[in-house]
Formats: C-alpha cells, structure tokens, sequence
C-alpha cells in the first residue's frame, strides 16, 4: 500500500480506508469480512465526487459549449473503459485484493473491477483527505491528456463521421486473431473502409480491439 501511496502522491491518515478501497467483493467473501467489508460504498461515494470534479473541470475548460455537449464529453471522460485505462496507467490493478477464483479468471484485467476500484480510491481519499486532495487524484490521473482520450474512446464514432462525410462504403471491422487463456484474452481487429484495412488494433475485449483500430485509422488517414 505505501508503493501505492507514492505513486498517486497521496498518503493516507486512515490505512484501512486504502485497503477497503482495494477490496473487492469476491476477496471480502472469501475471508469472511461481510457485505460492508468490500469497496462498493466507497465506490459509490467516489463515483458522485467525480461527476462533480468532471462537470466543474469541464464547465470551466470549455467555457463555449452548451450542456449537451459537455454532458457528452464528460460521459466519454469518465466512463467504464475510460476509468480502467487511466488506472492502468498509473498501475492500479496489481494492488487490488481479488478472490482467488476471480484473479485466476482474469479480474484484474476486466474493466469494471478496475474502473470501480478507482472510483472507490477516489472516495477513500475524499473521506480521509477531503475535497482538494480528492482533486488533486482526478485531476492528475483521469483527467489528464483528455483530447488524446476522448479520440480514443470516441474513435469509432469520430470515424463514422469522417467516412460519411467523405461519402464512402459503410465501416466493416473484422476479428482476425484471438490469442491467450479464456481469462486473458487478447483480440485482434482489423477496421475496413471500401473493403481496404484502414487500422489495426488488440485489446483484452472484441470492443477495445476495435476502439483501437479505429484511433489507428484516424490517426494515419489511409482512407
């Protein structure tokens, strides 16, 4: 937990609020610690400091775009695959407490477990360091790099338009490889515009495979 602590700039007053924002239900049950014993109620907590963390950043950033639109980017920002990303990035997820059989199932590569453990650490640090500190958190490590992002989580749409817009054939993607354990998959995809490969992209879902084949072709702009 002290490796944790370095690494998000934040030690905390309370090491049992950390650990329960580690733990996972399937952990809390097989040691018996009970339905308070896991990180839902804190992950509950942090999920409502950050819509407001969001909506503050992104009212203030983008001071001309009307609600609609902001409602939109903050969707795209904070959501399930977005929050497990950023937590990847800073390594969230070999610290977490899994159940024996969820770890040995993948769960610690599976975006829900990860994104609402990160909601959860949000909250343990709201509760033991208050408003700024909880700040700080989402500031430095969901909200950061948000255009590179919101092309990433937003490509398959971003490409939709382009393609429409330049009156092409309709956007066909195409599973080509699948490898590794059924609890560690990882796919391949590959995204076609007029029956050309325009992008390529693996993830650990068939969804992320293509979220990135698409942010490969609007990238490189073959089509």
């Amino acid at each position: 937990m002290e490796q944790l602590e370095q690494i998000i700039g934040y030690t905390f007053q309370n090491k049992k609020l950390l650990k329960q924002a580690l733990t996972h239900s399937s952990y809390a049950n097989e040691k018996k610690l009970g339905k308070l014993g896991c990180n839902e109620r804190l992950e509950f907590l942090g999920d409502a400091v950050l819509e407001l963390i969001s909506s503050d950043f992104l009212y203030r950033k983008f001071s001309q775009i009307p609600e609609g639109e902001l409602t939109k980017k903050r969707a795209s920002l904070v959501c399930e695959p977005s929050l497990a990303y950023c937590a990847r990035e800073f390594g969230l997820p070999e610290f977490l407490l899994l159940g024996k059989g969820e770890n040995m199932t993948g769960g610690r590569n599976r975006d829900s477990i990860v994104s609402d453990a990160t909601e959860a650490l949000l909250g343990a640090i709201y509760l033991d360091g208050g408003f700024s500190n909880a700040k700080k958190f989402v500031l430095n490590f969901i909200l950061n790099d948000i255009e590179h992002k919101q092309l990433f989580y937003d490509s398959k749409t971003i490409l939709q338009e382009l393609v429409q817009e330049k009156g092409l054939q309709p956007i066909e993607y195409v599973l080509t490889g699948e490898d590794g354990p059924d609890h560690d998959k990882r796919f391949t995809v590959v995204v076609q515009v007029n029956g050309q490969v325009v992008g390529s992209g693996t993830g650990h879902t068939k969804k992320a495979a293509e979220q990135a084949a698409a942010y490969q072709a609007i990238q490189e702009k073959k089509f």
